[in-house]
């Protein structure tokens, strides 16, 4: 796989080479010889999800939640701030995401596409949990971040790392479970939850580069509707959504 990376980023560099006109063709012309199967990562049920939320700190229990509910990314649901969650509508708007420097430095950026801005529904089942932790562990005022450290300080992918590793390990989930796997598995469940192509394409942020793949925005009734039959799943999987 190594090699076939390798074989894959030296073609795009020959053809950025040829766009630019520093060569006539570009050389690398193995049919085949860039592709490689990436292994399928793990999807948790609902009740696996609850475990693993439950097992880590009651300041990061959310934030599990979210990942796998609303497929937020590690960065987007630790950039919003407190008058980004909507209590009576049940959403939580997306308008940038947290990226860290090379130098330990935080910022936030905007999203990759105009896609990447938008609310997305988390099921009823989730409010009493994002109420409890508004209150008690997210900083204070209405642009306070939703997610912040133990000291008060933005919630860093470095430093929660130990704190997952631990929750997974006590849930006794699989030992290949990454964090972004949280977002793979609401994927997985918002699909089988009835949702279209489109759909989770507007729900995960996504935009497509192909103009014949343009689409019309999706309704936030048509994201409630999806927000509910995941909290169904979470009743069935008989998950404590509430503290």
């Amino acid at each position: 796989m190594i090699v076939s990376f390798r074989y894959q980023l030296l073609r795009a560099l020959m053809n950025t080479a040829v766009d630019d006109g520093l060569i006539r063709r570009n050389p690398c012309r193995i049919k085949g010889a860039d592709r490689y199967e990436v292994p399928e990562r793990p999807v948790l049920t609902v009740a696996e999800v609850f475990a693993v939320a439950d097992s880590t700190a009651p300041r990061y229990r959310l934030l599990v939640l979210l990942a796998a509910f609303t497929t937020l990314r590690f960065g987007e649901p630790v950039a919003p701030r407190c008058r980004d969650i909507d209590l009576k509508g049940l959403t939580v708007t997306v308008r940038r995401a947290q990226a860290e420097l090379q130098d330990g430095r935080l910022f936030d950026k905007a999203p990759k596409s105009a896609a990447g801005v938008r609310s997305v529904s988390f099921p009823a089942e989730l409010l009493d949990a994002v109420t409890h932790h508004l209150e008690h562990f997210s900083a204070p005022g209405r642009d306070g971040h939703v997610f912040v450290g133990p000291q008060g300080g933005r919630l860093r992918r470095s430093n929660f790392r130990d704190d997952w590793v631990k929750a997974r390990k006590a849930a006794g989930v699989t030992t290949g479970l990454h964090f972004h796997d949280l977002r793979h598995t609401g994927n997985t469940l918002a699909s089988t939850a009835g949702d279209s192509t489109r759909e989770l394409m507007t729900r995960m942020g996504h935009s497509s580069s192909r103009a014949a793949l343009i689409y019309q925005h999706m309704t936030s009734d048509r994201d409630r509707v999806i927000a509910d039959r995941l909290g169904a799943m979470i009743r069935e999987g008989e998950g404590r959504a509430t503290d």
